[in-house]
């Protein structure tokens, strides 16, 4: 029996261009979730299709498949969808505030662009500016904080590297200018039309989040900085909304029945737990600080619904109130 789909095949022989050590059976097995014998005819078409196929030796006699590079020409171009999908990522980079990488994908697109056939190049061209212009990423208008090329580069290679840096930074509810404060860089966090820095703070000893646009100053030190062991970024977020770091709370948000269909689509936080009730109602529970910015966000659903929160710490109702954003 063959193996027949068609995307599977050329999906397998990209990774087969792309891989210098080959892939073996259960790479197949496990990107394409498929059994053992099913990985074998998938082998065996794209083996029959393209003879030129190397097979390799590995350790315990494990054998690997490739092609030799450049073997599938021009099979490797990338599609409208593709390109358009990279055109996507750098306005959205650029909308929030991260020209730094903006800059570097739109420098590969160029680059890339620049490979194709003059003929092919300019269909590509007039499809992918229509294409984008039906993409309103690229257009939707929102505040965003200007932040200098060279604090996000600056930063970016001591994330990358590893190294404790040395900074001027002004706070932004008070606009107090700290001087050579030493921190180690974790994370940069865009969104929502501001920009953070995750960073180990060696003045609070713990990890603190700083406006990117408050940094005035930053030069890289020849410290290393090691994260704190066990940690994990997205644990880390998910115990937040937005970006306020504050004492957990247990969340319960009920949204009348008029707006739960709508209110399904969404997800809120990445733990949450839903539940429909008797009555049509939705109900959202999950435990995370940042009430502040909950309020915010549930101000624009009116008095459709219904935020209660208590606080874990004391294991009381802080608020059972109905509609306890109204007047935000």
């Amino acid at each position: 029996m063959r193996y027949a789909r068609q995307e599977d095949l050329q999906k397998m022989a990209l990774m087969m261009q792309g891989s210098a050590e080959g892939i073996s059976l259960a790479d197949i097995e496990r990107e394409f979730d498929v059994s053992r014998r099913t990985a074998e005819r998938m082998r065996d078409a794209v083996r029959n299709a393209y003879p030129q196929i190397e097979e390799l030796s590995g350790e315990s006699g494990r054998k690997y498949w490739r092609f030799p590079p450049g073997s599938l020409g021009r099979m490797v171009e990338p599609t409208l969808d593709e390109l358009t999908a990279g055109h996507r990522a750098a306005a959205i980079a650029r909308r929030e505030g991260d020209e730094v990488t903006a800059d570097a994908l739109e420098r590969l697109l160029v680059k890339v662009q620049a490979m194709f056939r003059e003929d092919r190049r300019r269909t590509i061209a007039a499809d992918l500016e229509a294409q984008l212009m039906a993409d309103g990423v690229a257009f939707r208008p929102g505040p965003r904080e200007t932040i200098a090329h060279e604090i996000l580069s600056t930063l970016r290679e001591a994330i990358l590297a590893g190294v404790m840096i040395s900074v001027d930074h002004r706070a932004r509810g008070t606009a107090k200018l700290s001087r050579n404060t030493r921190l180690g860089p974790i994370a940069m966090l865009f969104g929502q039309g501001r920009q953070y820095l995750l960073a180990w703070s060696e003045y609070q000893d713990d990890l603190r989040m700083f406006s990117l646009a408050g940094f005035e100053r930053i030069s890289l030190e020849s410290k290393v900085y090691q994260r704190p062991e066990g940690f994990d970024l997205q644990d880390w977020l998910s115990e937040s909304f937005g970006i306020w770091r504050e004492q957990p709370q247990d969340v319960e948000w009920r949204f009348l029945p008029e707006v739960a269909d709508e209110a399904a689509g969404y997800v809120f936080h990445p733990k949450q737990q839903t539940e429909r009730l008797e009555d049509g109602s939705l109900m959202v529970r999950f435990r995370a600080g940042g009430r502040k910015e909950m309020e915010w966000y549930l101000a624009r659903w009116g008095d459709q619904v219904e935020a209660h929160f208590l606080d874990v710490s004391r294991n009381s109702a802080a608020d059972t109130t109905e509609n306890d954003v109204s007047g935000q």
